[in-house]
């Protein structure tokens, strides 16, 4: 059964969703900039309201090291996510498992990189779907991301052989986390009725 990451949790709201619902892991994008940004606070009071059973995941996006360690040291993220051009190099040396984000046009390097996940994504952030049959053959344990919603996510667990599937805008209405959403991706996903 594929693990379940929502990720872009940026209210109080969401983390009593995720509470209820329990996914295996939750994303807290910490790069400024982005739609889901949330600043340092913002990341430490959401992480002391979530269950201590779900992982949260901190996305970065070709961020400084100083700042992704400051969320490892503080115990506010479990997990890394790096989702833009790091290299190899600096993805090693961090003291919790580091999930490393791949495009279509970055398959190709997945052999340099020996993190502890991968993550294959249409893009940095687009909420679309790729063609999933380009895949890379990987022999690390990766997530799957990129305009996963509840009409293809039957197809995503089915067709592809993922250790988990992200998703974050296919749990949206209006730009922000919808518990029925949710819930109906995690029902789905849990009772193994995907078709």
């Amino acid at each position: 059964m594929a693990k379940l990451k929502i990720c872009g949790l940026k209210r109080l709201e969401d983390i009593e969703y995720v509470n209820e619902l329990k996914p295996d892991y939750i994303g807290f994008i910490l790069t400024p900039g982005f739609r889901r940004s949330i600043n340092r606070k913002t990341a430490n009071l959401l992480k002391k309201r979530l269950d201590k059973g779900i992982n949260a995941v901190g996305v970065f996006v070709n961020d400084s090291r100083e700042n992704i360690e400051y969320f490892t040291k503080n115990g506010i993220i479990d997990t890394i996510q790096l989702h833009g051009n790091e290299t190899p190099e600096f993805c090693k040396g961090f003291d919790v498992p580091v999930i490393k984000y791949f495009n279509p046009q970055m398959f190709d390097k997945i052999n340099d990189y020996d993190t502890d996940y991968f993550l294959f994504d249409s893009g940095t952030g687009t909420g679309k779907k790729f063609d999933w049959s380009i895949l890379p053959k990987s022999k690390k344990p990766f997530f799957l991301a990129g305009g996963i919603n509840a009409d293809n996510i039957s197809d995503a667990v089915t067709s592809v052989d993922s250790y988990g599937i992200d998703i974050s805008s296919g749990v949206e209405t209006d730009g922000v986390k919808d518990r029925e959403k949710i819930k109906y991706i995690m029902n789905l996903i849990r009772s193994g009725h995907v078709e």
